[in-house]
């Protein structure tokens, strides 16, 4: 499993899936605020549809996670173990969706949520008996179904708040007065240099993608040179040795040394 990075919601364009699937939604940002934490999962896609299954995909990686699709029942009762949440289908070909998810709970604690066209009560019903975490019918905003995904993790998971002032070292940062001290001395940022450093000390053991550091500081107006000639700036300003790059991937936050 890949090193654990926070997510954010990012715009997108993707279309419908068809037959069902999700609707293309606006992103979601607070530019005024902190930034608030998610997490990056290890999603299993289970949906016999190619082109649904593929159109979910790419929204979820657009937000950083990483995701494996499977089209049947058996293959989903074969590697579920490997992901941190279950996306499930319940029309499979093999088996009903709704055997699948019992088999899942049996042997194992993860996070299902049912994604399905069957929208009555007594589906419902049905695939919460079953086990299901969550139960969201087809069609379905994006938003939605982050916001489920969200709840469910943080029910499975409960993760601890991020500090109002996070020191490290000779650095610290407040975020309350949004203010930057190095060595007892202030260290005048612009907000979204500190927004920046504020999100990558507030995980300092991930790697934060690129993409996702630039839509939770700069929301929808951003381009790659921004992001760069803030990092530059700020680590004239603090040092270099805060902010590492992972060629490739985006950043995270280091040790100043």
């Amino acid at each position: 499993m890949n090193q654990r990075t926070i997510a954010v919601l990012e715009p997108h364009t993707a279309a419908a899936g068809v037959n069902g699937g999700f609707l293309p939604a606006e992103g979601l940002r607070t530019p005024q605020q902190a930034p608030t934490q998610s997490a990056l999962w290890r999603i299993l896609i289970v949906e016999s549809n190619t082109v649904e299954a593929e159109t979910l995909a790419r929204g979820l990686r657009r937000h950083g996670h990483e995701v494996d699709i499977v089209a049947t029942g058996g293959d989903a009762l074969r590697c579920y173990a490997d992901a941190d949440l279950v996306l499930l289908d319940l029309e499979l070909p093999d088996l009903d969706g709704l055997e699948v998810c019992r088999g899942i709970r049996a042997a194992h604690e993860i996070p299902v949520i049912a994604v399905t066209a069957r929208g009555s009560e007594l589906d419902r019903v049905l695939g919460l008996q079953a086990g299901a975490d969550d139960y969201l019918v087809k069609p379905y905003g994006f938003r939605e179904l982050m916001a489920r995904m969200e709840a469910v993790m943080r029910r499975a998971r409960p993760t601890r708040p991020v500090a109002a002032t996070i020191t490290c070292g000779p650095l610290r940062i407040d975020a309350g007065t949004r203010e930057v001290t190095l060595d007892g001395e202030p260290v005048e940022t612009t907000r979204k240099e500190f927004d920046m450093l504020y999100l990558l000390a507030s995980h300092p053991d991930t790697v934060i993608p690129r993409k996702m550091l630039m839509q939770q500081v700069w929301g929808d107006s951003w381009s790659r040179r921004t992001v760069d000639t803030h990092v530059s700036t700020l680590r004239n300003k603090i040092g270099a040795g805060w902010i590492i790059t992972i060629r490739g991937v985006g950043f995270r936050f280091g040790q100043g040394a």
